[in-house]
């Protein structure tokens, strides 16, 4: 009795390893850094918000401005003057507020065009993960750049070349 359940215990784990899922790892700061349309679109994201910080730094040294003067005037102004001048000032700071929450903001401007910029890359290099995986019957692919805790991966199974390849870039 034992020594049949020893050969089904036996027979059991070699089945699972028989089943045992194949992996694959890639690096996607290597393939983004070899692909000239992401450093394109970098370059264009770092142009408008270069742009847009002008705008909002235009407008909050505006209201800096605005303060600094009223402080030098504000013993000759009379209360109405005041009140006018600190709503000016507080007015002008809240634009420049909200012209940022438009641009940086987190469904803002910049999130928008980044979206609309990478998107198209990034679904180009899931298409060729998922048509690589699938031919090669892997069930599993793991990206080795980011932070996901593996300390080592061989070369045998990172298929981040292959990739570049599918996609029609040369490393």
């Amino acid at each position: 009795m034992i020594r049949k359940l020893f050969l089904l215990l036996a027979f059991m784990a070699s089945a699972m390893t028989m089943q045992a899922q194949k992996f694959a790892l890639l690096d996607m700061d290597y393939i983004l850094r070899n692909i000239p349309a992401y450093e394109r679109a970098n370059e264009q994201l770092a142009q408008v918000s270069k742009k847009w910080q002008a705008e909002v730094d235009a407008l909050q040294t505006e209201a800096q401005t605005m303060y600094k003067d009223y402080q030098k005037e504000v013993v000759f102004l009379s209360q109405e003057q005041k009140k006018a001048r600190q709503d000016a000032i507080m007015e002008k700071e809240r634009e420049a507020s909200e012209l940022k929450k438009k641009y940086f903001g987190p469904e803002g401007e910049l999130f928008k065009k980044r979206t609309a910029l990478m998107s198209p890359i990034q679904e180009e290099i899931y298409n060729a993960v998922s048509e690589i995986a699938d031919l090669r019957g892997y069930q599993l692919v793991l990206d080795r750049a980011s932070d996901s805790g593996i300390i080592f991966g061989s070369p045998k199974v990172d298929i981040s070349s292959e990739v570049l390849s599918r996609l029609g870039y040369s490393n």
